[in-house]
């Protein structure tokens, strides 16, 4: 409990300290981020004895939410702050001629997902969609993640009240879609989704697409035919190296991730997961694993934007600077 207090009396100490919002987006999640001061304790809760847990818990819980507080006032008083600073720099000559009707144009993350769209109907592959509020069962059980699996942690996921989940990616889309259809089945799912964490590469709110196909004798040599032309079309790029590195996710197997290699960096990056559909996601589907299979491929709709506009930073996404969109123009 000492080391507790210390922690939180060093944050309220450095918080003090702070003079914009980018430095303090640092500091909360130095102290409330995946591999925060204050998340630390939450992790010991496992080694904790179990008849000492639940007042240990209620004490973690007690100092994040003092630090929040202290965190959200010292956000308002920044906010105001550049607010009254902006209002001053930025007073209005009215007596002045007017600048005219200026055609706006669409977001980066839009441009994107009208061509994500453009290019898998070219493929055969229809838009479904699904609620952005999930039940456990959809978000989770049915595609086959274990009561115990890290994803379902609160400092992952989002939960509500009534116990379901603001949802963490767009597979329970596809569940609903095919529980309620007989193969073949050929859709992409795109939507907004929703986890706990904020930097310059993730967001707490960001947008997903993911692919289903099931049919009768489909294979992993489909799943990287489709996969590669893609790549290839979104890109513009006809020599674009793909590759998969073996992986696990639990609603598919065999799995991968799927590298590209970007020549303007000279690195091979990341760009999603994807594998053939586990049996038992397609019991949960209503769907016959003996005369069926399938695949399935998840990506970030913003980070696809990003190597496509070459957008250094994510949260330039959300900020609305319209010097930051007028770019876009013409795109």
């Amino acid at each position: 409990m000492d080391q507790l207090n210390q922690v939180l009396g060093l944050a309220i100490s450095e918080i003090a300290d702070i003079n914009s919002l980018h430095d303090l987006e640092q500091l909360k999640a130095r102290y409330v981020g995946k591999q925060g001061a204050i998340t630390a304790f939450m992790q010991k809760l496992k080694d904790i004895a179990p008849e000492e847990r639940k007042a240990f818990g209620a004490e973690v819980n007690k100092i994040k939410t003092s630090f929040e507080e202290v965190l959200n006032n010292k956000k308002d008083e920044l906010v105001a702050k550049e607010l009254a600073a902006k209002l001053a720099n930025e007073t209005i000559d009215v007596s002045l001629d007017g600048r005219g009707i200026e055609r706006g144009s669409l977001h980066p993350v839009s441009l994107t997902l009208d061509r994500l769209v453009k290019l898998f109907a070219q493929l055969g592959f229809a838009v479904a969609d699904g609620p952005e509020i999930e039940t456990d069962y959809y978000n989770f059980k049915a595609l086959n993640i274990p009561d115990n699996h890290p994803a379902r942690a609160m400092q992952d996921t989002f939960y509500t009240e009534s116990g379901n989940v603001l949802r963490t990616h767009t597979s329970p889309i596809q569940i609903r879609y095919a529980e309620k259809r007989t193969p073949p089945i050929k859709i992409i799912a795109p939507g907004r989704v929703f986890r706990v964490d904020m930097d310059a590469t993730h967001s707490p709110m960001f947008h997903q697409m993911e692919l289903l196909w099931i049919d009768k004798g489909i294979s992993f040599a489909n799943l990287k035919a489709v996969i590669i032309e893609f790549m290839r079309k979104f890109f513009e790029d006809d020599s674009l190296q793909v590759r998969f590195r073996a992986s696990f996710f639990p609603f598919t197997e065999p799995s991968a991730e799927i590298d590209i290699y970007f020549a303007k960096t000279g690195k091979w990056l990341e760009v999603g997961g994807c594998g053939m559909v586990h049996p038992n996601v397609l019991n949960y589907m209503n769907i016959s694993s003996e005369e069926y299979s399938g695949f399935a491929f998840g990506f970030g709709i913003d980070r696809l934007a990003m190597l496509k506009y070459e957008i250094t930073d994510l949260r330039l996404m959300f900020e609305n600077d319209l010097d930051f969109l007028r770019q876009f123009k013409g795109c």
